[in-house]
């Protein structure tokens, strides 16, 4: 059995639940993990109460140093960390070395960013007055990371979270914690109860978002499971930053290279086995190249090689659960049934005799805009290709939903991708290079997508808040004071 991390130490859970890992791709059993309840939530929370107020009086550049130090730990756990996150997650190695750089990187970059933001000094309104404000932590901080990118999600709240000084409680994903329990080694670098993790599911999470001792939620999950999670914590006006699904558009105009542009979208949408957040759910293409866009999309996937994700030369992996497989199949059938035709997949597969949770690349056209695959998120590797008469209409149908997480086009028009740009309402737009994120820019959703931001200086600003700080150096009676009979105009500034 696991242990989990509290206070700088790594104990047995009270709890006598568990939870069995195995490998989605072999189904293999790679561990035990506790599943936590309410009295290894209390104990970890506590412990982070405790530690706050001395964390956040840590010099900035002092919380720079150990950041860094704990980026380069990661970095040197790269490789255990990347194989044992390949196996619990199904995520194709190449795939997982790729996310330990970007979980590294996160660290190292909030350790600058941090260092150099406190507050700002703004034009006072009369004489003799300073007005300045400074950020201030919330305090302790719930973080809960899905299964698909478990270290890296984790990293943008963490890393944010405790460079703005606030301490964590993280409850990794319950499909695949044993990484984060790895990863939670580099932690030793931070004093005891700075950051704390536990394991569990459901129950687990409910326990921590729920306990008075939590001051602010962090989460990346289901838009379903968000929307809860809002409800709970505006009843006790806790704060929170969402990260939640969305049915990203992709265009693809008519200018586009195809060579590129079905490169492009065949790895944006079957990344980690198309369960990516951003990954391109419905897409859009323009009459004159379809029909050679959607031969080349798919002789893209006609090379792919589905397999165990621990070989080398697989590129797609498996799903991570057999609900989620049974799950995409069923929407795939619900898809046809709405008069989608399936040009390629659709079924679930066995590579190498493998005993996971595969399902193939599946390749679906003539689908009309407001059924399924352009609604519902398909959180698995499903391309779904809708025919647009022109550039107008390709904006107003990838414009047309609920959601706003995402957005990808490809073009060599400036016009158009202003255009689109403009009027596509998403968290990040994407021209020309889908799915590229940047440390130093915001990430996160509009509409149903989400509240909040990652990542950028938005994203220390999602882990504090701001205090006004009004200074007068002269001691003197006010002129709009008591008795108003004698009030004069004031000079500056009345009360505020």
């Amino acid at each position: 059995m696991e242990r989990i991390l509290i206070n700088g130490e790594w104990l047995e859970a009270a709890t006598g639940d568990s939870r069995t890992i195995t490998n989605p791709a072999t189904l293999v059993t790679l561990g035990q993990v506790p599943d936590c309840g309410p009295a290894e939530v209390a104990l970890a929370i506590e412990a982070a109460a405790r530690a706050q107020r001395g964390w956040w009086k840590v010099p900035g550049v002092d919380k720079a140093r150990l950041l860094r130090r704990i980026g380069a730990r990661i970095r040197a756990l790269e490789h255990e960390l990347a194989h044992l996150m390949c196996l619990e997650t199904g995520k194709p190695i190449a795939e997982a070395t790729d996310c330990i750089d970007w979980v590294a990187a996160c660290f190292e970059y909030y350790a600058e960013v941090a260092r150099s933001n406190y507050g700002n000094s703004i034009p006072p309104v009369a004489a003799h007055q300073l007005n300045f404000t400074i950020k201030e932590p919330f305090g302790v901080v719930a973080a809960i990371a899905p299964f698909n990118f478990p270290l890296l999600l984790m990293a943008w709240k963490v890393a944010p979270a405790i460079a703005a000084g606030n301490t964590v409680v993280c409850k990794p994903p319950h499909q695949n914690p044993l990484s984060s329990l790895m990863l939670a080694r580099v932690y030793e670098e931070l004093p005891p109860g700075v950051v704390n993790v536990l394991t569990g599911a459901a129950a687990t999470g409910a326990a921590l978002i729920e306990h008075p001792g939590i001051d602010m939620i962090a989460f990346t999950g289901s838009t379903a499971v968000g929307r809860k999670i809002a409800a709970r914590a505006g009843a006790d006006l806790k704060k929170v930053n969402l990260e939640l699904g969305s049915v990203d558009p992709f265009i693809v105009f008519r200018d586009a290279n195809l060579e590129v542009a079905a490169a492009g979208v065949a790895w944006a949408r079957l990344l980690n086995a198309g369960q990516v957040c951003t990954s391109p759910k419905r897409i859009y293409v323009e009459r004159p190249i379809a029909a050679e866009f959607i031969r080349r999309l798919e002789a893209e996937l006609a090379a792919l090689i589905v397999g165990d994700p621990i070989d080398p030369a697989t590129d797609v992996g498996p799903l991570i659960s057999a609900e989620a497989a049974l799950r995409v199949e069923e929407q795939v059938a619900r898809a046809i049934a709405e008069g989608a035709k399936l040009v390629r997949g659709g079924q679930r597969l066995s590579p190498a005799g493998l005993a996971g949770h595969f399902f193939a690349p599946t390749l679906l056209t003539e689908v009309r805009h407001g059924t399924l695959p352009t609604r519902e998120e398909i959180f698995g590797p499903v391309l779904a290709v809708t025919v647009v008469e022109d550039a107008d209409e390709a904006i107003r149908l990838a414009n047309d939903s609920e959601f706003g997480l995402g957005a990808s086009i490809y073009t060599n028009d400036l016009g158009v991708a202003m255009r689109a740009m403009e009027f596509i309402k998403a968290g990040t737009f994407w021209i020309n290079d889908p799915l590229t994120d940047n440390d130093a820019g915001p990430f996160g959703g509009m509409r149903h997508s989400g509240i909040g931001r990652e990542l950028g200086a938005e994203g220390l600003d999602a882990f504090r808040e701001p205090k006004h700080v009004h200074i007068d150096y002269v001691m003197e009676r006010k002129s709009w004071w008591y008795p108003y009979r004698n009030r004069r105009p004031p000079s500056g500034g009345g009360p505020g």
